[in-house]
């Protein structure tokens, strides 16, 4: 094969697969750059807490009377496990790890809050005769809790 005709074949190639040659090639150029590691985020900080029973069914009877057409509200939670708090320990006879505070006092190092376990929740209100207000006084509830529909139950206040 003399060098004119190779040279033809190749200009041929060229105008008819160019714009694949081009985009293999900026391909391998962006797979053979360095990559950054990604660092895992940092977990979202709560603003509000409501830790025990009677604290959460108080803010959900505040809650709930703001909805439009529910009136005054009451609700009742029932739970198969409360919130459990579990601490951080280390070594074979697991001790708890304690941090010293500037202020010389000793706290148990938290390493996780287990939320309680609902089993069901009854809400009271004077709105509970509109099909309306009861599905989003459930939904409401189901948001909160974490209960299913069939958990929630919804009456009028008498």
């Amino acid at each position: 094969m003399d060098w004119i005709k190779f040279r033809d074949m190749v200009r041929r190639f060229w105008k008819k697969y160019c714009v694949v040659v081009l985009a293999v090639a900026a391909g391998l150029l962006l797979l053979s750059m360095p990559q950054e590691k990604e660092t895992a985020p940092e977990p979202e900080k709560v603003v509000q807490t409501v830790s025990a029973p009677a604290d959460l069914e108080a803010e959900l009877e505040r809650i709930l009377s703001a909805v439009a057409g529910a009136g005054r509200v009451s609700v009742l939670l029932t739970e198969v496990a409360g919130g459990e708090t579990v601490y951080q320990t280390q070594g074979e006879d697991e001790d708890t790890v304690l941090l010293t505070g500037s202020t010389r006092g000793e706290t148990a190092l938290v390493r996780r809050v287990d939320p309680p376990v609902y089993r069901g929740a009854v809400v009271v209100c004077q709105g509970g005769d509109n099909a309306a207000v009861r599905l989003a006084v459930v939904q409401a509830v189901m948001a909160v809790t974490g209960l299913n529909a069939q958990r929630i139950t919804v009456l009028k206040m008498k």
